[in-house]
């Protein structure tokens, strides 16, 4: 899993140019008929606006990339000397435009006063990422997804802005004896949040 930061402004200029179109682009299943963002991993990492105004010239593409867009930290290439090494650290030899279903989400951070955005994506999933490691308390009991429809109790044992490493406990004897692991750090559920596992 990898975290992106942006700029919230940056975002919002992105969020408002979008808000302010009647046409958008179209994603792979067809015509689109609302404001959204779109993630391009090509030249540089950037979100976008979907929506198309008179100064919108050409669709979308990996290749070209506009200063104005809304760049991840590290990854802009009109700034950053090593951008294309962050970029194939946080996504290989992926690229392409990921529509997203963020919109909504990134502008009630940006309402909160919210100064940067941070979204953690695997490659496949792009969501928007709130919490930091310093939220959990180390040594707390967690749930975390058990790869096998359920969700294991486990203690966290320590944590970075991406990952947590946590122990089973609580659990059945088997899955308690298992060694620590590691999980994505928004896997951590608290015991009574009921996201589907």
């Amino acid at each position: 899993m990898a975290i992106l930061k942006f700029s919230a402004s940056a975002v919002a200029a992105q969020i408002a140019h979008a808000r302010a179109c009647k046409t958008f682009l179209p994603n792979w299943n067809g015509p689109v008929d609302r404001p959204a963002l779109i993630l391009i991993v090509g030249n540089g990492v950037h979100l976008r606006s979907n929506g198309i105004d008179g100064t919108t010239t050409r669709i979308v593409t990996t290749e070209q990339a506009d200063p104005s867009f809304a760049f991840a930290q590290g990854m802009n290439p009109f700034r950053d000397a090593d951008w294309m090494a962050q970029r194939r650290m946080a996504f290989r030899d992926l690229t392409g435009q990921f529509y997203t279903d963020i919109l909504d989400d990134v502008q009630a951070l940006i309402d909160r006063g919210q100064g940067a955005i941070r979204l953690a994506t695997d490659g496949h999933s792009i969501r928007v990422f709130v919490r930091r490691a310093s939220d959990y308390l180390i040594g707390g009991t967690y749930e975390v997804p058990s790869g096998l429809g359920g969700t294991f109790r486990v203690i966290l044992k320590d944590a970075c802005d991406t990952f947590a490493i946590v122990q089973n406990c609580g659990n059945c004897e088997d899955f308690d004896a298992m060694q620590p692991y590691r999980v994505p750090l928004d896997a951590l559920m608290e015991i009574d949040d009921r996201r589907a596992a």
